[in-house]
């Protein structure tokens, strides 16, 4: 017995001692942009906004006057949702110079009919559906280049050239005054990036509430970080409008395919290509008449089953085939990013530890407990953990302080237990993501994984 209990104090021991430097780490890269953030906010509010106002929808050109601008919508299996979703851009958006490209699939009658329908309506005439001469599924960027060949085609054919592309999924909540103010920033750069804001769920608090967590300081704060930088911004790939010319010159330069269709995060590669070609990305953070941000909301996954399958697919896309696929180019900070960004696999490999070093650290206590004598932490060990424990707490409170501006206090509370069911839904997501990468080595093709969405009825508010 005092065998055994020696071999689970030196494997707690050592599980604590990787999880706290892996943490540490983790957690002062992490406080490193609460530095900076903090930073680049008082700056601004003591140079920009103490003489004058910050801009409101109120500021922006009336609609229409940009110019004519493509919206893509990517639909495989979108039956569902693709209908609601397209009546509700045409009427919020009934006024824009605006022209919607649904790309749809042969072996998708649902989706299909449904697109049909919208085009049989009102303002259907500005509806194009596209049909991929593959069946489905192939991967969301395959179905985005066929989008660019046929608004390419609409351009010839109407002799008007786009001033902007913007990227939205079948299941997205638009806000009206998207496209003025997507429309003003487009001809100035390269990228232009509104925050995605999940729609609270009430039917899953944990799961589908950790991303409102997630995006909650991702895009109220790490976006921000990261265009002060001058890195590259990558994109969410809905609410996100590209300069049409700077596009132009990313296609001709890969044979008319602007978006890679080996890739599972063509969104995101997209924004670093931009950046990597001397165009600029921005994050607008603008209120609108009533106070509420402009941003694009949609439902999450609300099973673990489909949050891990998303979640997996980033890993894959980001993390793992894009360290092959995007290298390590750049300036330091473009290189400090791209660490961040890839930093999830090793992440979960330190909260597995943490988890498992926490379960032995129990067992030694029951032991104790049962009156056997063990022996006390390091004190090194001691002292590092203390110093994570409060680098946890810190990270926690930041998270509440953003969820707090994004969702209220109440959610805002929930953040803090919803941590636990994003780290496990994380290192399910890892596990997948490493058997789907290890199989794409071995020459398996990458499919479009996608889950099902929902819209939000017509009851439910969406604050846009």
């Amino acid at each position: 017995m005092g065998l055994t209990l020696a071999a689970a104090e030196l494997l707690r021991n050592e599980l604590l001692l990787f999880a706290a430097i892996g943490l540490l780490l983790g957690g002062l890269d992490d406080l490193a942009i609460d530095g900076l953030y903090a930073t680049r906010r008082l700056w601004r509010s003591l140079t920009i906004y103490s003489r004058m106002p910050r801009m409101t929808a109120c500021d922006l050109p009336p609609p229409g006057r940009a110019g004519p601008i493509a919206v893509f919508v990517p639909a495989w299996d979108e039956g569902d949702v693709i209908g609601p979703m397209l009546r509700a851009c045409l009427h919020k958006w009934r006024d824009e110079d605006v022209h919607i490209f649904v790309g749809a699939y042969p072996n998708d009658p649902v989706t299909l009919e449904r697109v049909g329908q919208v085009m049989a309506g009102p303002h259907g005439a500005r509806v194009s559906l596209v049909l991929n001469p593959r069946p489905g599924p192939t991967t969301k960027a395959d179905c985005l280049n066929q989008l660019w060949g046929a608004m390419r085609a609409w351009e010839e054919a109407q002799g008007r050239e786009m001033l902007a592309v913007i990227l939205h999924d079948a299941e997205d909540v638009v806000h009206r005054d998207a496209l003025r103010l997507i429309g003003l920033l487009a001809p100035r750069f390269g990228l232009v990036q509104l925050p995605v804001l999940p729609l609270a769920s009430t039917r899953s608090r944990w799961i589908a509430g950790h991303y409102c967590d997630e995006f909650a300081e991702h895009h109220g704060k790490s976006l921000a970080v990261r265009e002060a930088l001058g890195a590259a911004l990558p994109s969410a790939g809905v609410g996100c409008g590209f300069n049409r010319r700077v596009l132009g010159r990313i296609a001709a330069a890969r044979a008319e395919l602007p978006f890679d269709p080996d890739s599972l995060t063509e969104d995101y590669e997209l924004g670093l290509r931009i950046g990597e070609a001397g165009d600029r990305g921005v994050l607008v953070r603008m209120r609108d008449d009533a106070g509420e941000l402009i941003a694009t909301r949609e439902y999450f996954p609300d099973t673990l089953g489909a949050a891990v399958r998303q979640k997996a697919r980033w890993t894959v896309g980001i993390a793992l085939a894009g360290w092959d696929r995007m290298g390590w180019s750049g300036s330091w900070h473009e290189r400090w990013m791209r660490l961040r960004d890839r930093r999830a696999a090793l992440a979960a490999l330190v909260l597995l530890a943490a988890y498992l070093g926490l379960l032995m650290a129990g067992l030694v206590a029951v032991a104790e407990l049962a009156g056997r004598a063990s022996s006390p932490l390091p004190w090194p060990l001691s002292w590092l953990l203390t110093i994570t424990g409060f680098i946890l707490g810190w990270r926690l409170l930041v998270r509440m302080i953003f969820v707090w501006r994004a969702y209220g206090w109440w959610e805002a509370l929930l953040s803090v237990p919803r941590s636990l069911v994003a780290n496990i839904i994380a290192m399910l997501a890892v596990r997948r993501a490493v058997d789907i990468y290890v199989r794409h080595l071995r020459g398996q093709r990458l499919v479009w994984d996608k889950t099902t969405h929902r819209f939000p009825d017509a009851a439910e508010p969406s604050r846009s």
